[in-house]
Formats: C-alpha cells, structure tokens, sequence
C-alpha cells in the first residue's frame, strides 16, 4: 500500500490518501489540544500510545460484531482504514455525569448512572459541537431516521463491550464520543465505526481513586497525560 498525498489534517492526526481510493492511511501526531484548539501542545509519545490503544479496542469491538473502518497497524504512529463519508454528529455515551454534563444541568460531577444516557452533537469547531435531538438530525438531513437508530444501536453495542473492558481493568469508562460513517465502497451498506477510540475522546477514571487518565489532565494541568494514557493501555492490555 503506497501512502500518497495529505487530505486532512485534524487536532491529532493527518490522514493521508493511498494508492488505493478506499483505503487511508491514519496518522497520529503528537499533538494535544483542548477547548476547541485554544490550548495546544505536543507530547512525546502520544501519537504510538494512542495508535496502538485505538488499534486494541477497534479489535475488541470487531471481534464482537461492532463494524469498524479500522484495517491493520501500518506503524508505530500509522494505521490502514476504510475511507468513509461520515455523518457530520458525535453520538456521546454518558456512563458517569462528568463535563458539559455536570454542567449543563448543575450535577455533581461522579455520580454513577443507573443507565448509559445517549446524547447527539453536531460535529462544529465553529459552533462548539452543539447538543442536538433526532429531530435536528432528521429534518435537517444530517443522517436518515434509520441511521439514527442504528447509530443508537450499534453505540449502545459498543458501550456493552467496552463497558466491562475497562472495568476489569480497574478503570471507569464515563464517557466518549463516537462516530459513524459509510464506506466509500459500501455507500448504501450498514454503518460502520470511524474516527478513533483514545484518551484523547473519552473520560477514564481510576475506579478506586477516582485519578483521571484521559485528556482531562492536559485540559485541566494535572501533568502526567502520557504516563496516565500508558497505563490505561497496559491496564486493558494494549501492546505497547
């Protein structure tokens, strides 16, 4: 597989065309940033930890019957992916009340749901990734009312798997955000799971002592982001 030109270039990562149309090649820089870009660093060893943390749990998810764009580990820092048209929202579970949650609606942050909550926002750096319902989605046709199902389904699947996968590792999942898209050579076809799954999109807390282990440490100072991302990936099992 020949890696060919930049098509894009996120927060974290650059995605790079190949020699195949349907086929990408996702790298992940050492870049950090946080609120919308405003604060921004790079960290030795970020872009390999969450390649092979991603790598790990695109697996597990697979393995379970989660569609995912994910192919193989190209390189310590590259991976090989499914091109996709995604579906311009972020579908968050919420197993913890912690962030925008906590405070949009005055809630302590830690209490423990008695069930996941689901919510939709639009993916927009420029407007913040406001919270938005099916109705949004559906009559400003960002997606169909059966991809709204089915992205509801399939995250609620992916919550089932990782859920428990964390937990024996002696971690809390709180919360992530996940998104959905087709592939370009099965536009018609089911949704399959995009983007990543890292520190650098999720809540991780240690459930003993409630320590985070995600991207809140660059977000709020706490220092140790690489050290706390490198256990979460030997805690679940990640080759590192």
């Amino acid at each position: 597989m020949e890696k060919r030109q930049e098509l894009y270039k996120g927060k974290a990562k650059t995605v790079y065309a190949t020699d195949d149309p349907q086929r990408l090649v996702m790298h992940y820089r050492d870049d950090v940033s946080a609120f919308d870009g405003v604060k921004l660093a790079k960290l030795d060893l970020k872009g390999e930890t969450n390649n092979k943390i991603n790598a790990y749990v695109m697996g597990k998810l697979a393995g379970a019957g989660v569609p995912t764009h994910f192919l193989s580990v190209i390189n310590e820092r590259e991976s090989l992916v499914k091109a996709m048209k995604m579906i311009p929202v972020e579908c968050v579970v919420r197993n913890v009340v912690a962030g925008s949650m906590a405070k949009r609606y005055g809630i302590e942050e830690g209490m423990k749901l008695p069930e996941a909550i689901f919510e939709f926002f639009l993916k927009s750096d420029a407007l913040h990734d406001p919270l938005v319902n099916d109705d949004h989605i559906r009559v400003l046709k960002w997606a169909t009312a059966d991809e709204i199902v089915e992205m509801k389904t399939l995250t609620h699947k992916v919550n089932a798997v990782l859920k428990p996968l964390f937990a024996k590792a002696g971690i809390d999942l709180v919360d992530y955000k996940l998104e959905f898209g087709h592939p370009l050579d099965d536009p018609r076809g089911p949704l399959v799971l995009g983007d990543e799954f890292t520190p650098d999109g999720c809540r991780l807390w240690d459930a003993k002592t409630g320590e985070k282990m995600d991207k809140d440490r660059f977000r709020r100072d706490l220092g140790s982001v690489i050290e706390h991302y490198r256990d979460v990936a030997r805690r679940i099992g990640a080759p590192l």
